[in-house]
């Protein structure tokens, strides 16, 4: 049985997911888990030659929770998305060397529409 929250979620990274590619990241995992951590998206953006692996975060926050989307990101989340992405990176060369994290928040209304979409480049920093 799948719990309203995975259903919120994953209703978050499809959006997420549309709106990247709609910008022209090529999509190339969902839902990474490996011991460092887990991420929600991989894409590259700007092609495989001389692009950038983007390991992205989604953050979805419903009316009635504490702070915002773009708010939700711990330290600790931070530290494991980099130990990960570094470690995705090398056990796959084939992708871009060049790398970053990037976040995308969204805050829905209280009938369920996106009142805020954000996608903060670079979110996390090396």
């Amino acid at each position: 049985m799948t719990r309203p929250t995975d259903r919120l979620g994953r209703s978050g990274e499809r959006l997420a997911a549309d709106y990247l590619r709609g910008r022209g990241y090529e999509l190339i995992a969902r839902n990474v888990r490996r011991r460092e951590g887990e991420v929600d998206l991989v894409a590259v953006d700007g092609g495989v030659e001389g692009g950038v692996l983007v390991f992205v975060e989604v953050k979805l926050r419903r009316p009635g929770q504490a702070g915002r989307a773009i708010e939700a990101l711990s330290t600790a989340k931070q530290r494991r998305l980099r130990n990960l992405a570094l470690a995705y990176a090398a056990d796959h060369p084939e992708l871009p060397d060049q790398q970053r994290i990037d976040v995308v928040a969204i805050d829905l209304a209280e009938d369920g529409s996106v009142a805020s979409f954000e996608h903060v480049v670079s979110a996390v920093e090396g």
